[in-house]
């Protein structure tokens, strides 16, 4: 098993952070690192799992925002 997939598997230790910017698109993060500008944190750290876990959740419609409102628009 290459060590990508071994890390996705048994996890590599590392914390993140799920992060969203200003279009509601969202990423996981380092816990450890600055956040790069225009994104916020929106959890606790945690394993990557339950970051991607939660973006599977919460990102259910992965259109950037300003064409959600603009579709939206009479």
């Amino acid at each position: 098993m290459s060590q990508t997939a071994t890390e996705n598997t048994q996890g590599d230790g590392t914390l993140y952070v799920v992060v969203t910017n200003h279009e509601d698109q969202h990423s996981i993060w380092p816990a450890h690192r600055d956040l790069p500008d225009g994104w916020r944190a929106r959890t606790p750290a945690a394993d990557r799992q339950t970051c991607l876990d939660h973006i599977a959740e919460h990102w259910t419609d992965m259109r950037p925002k300003s064409l959600r409102e603009r579709e939206h628009r009479p």
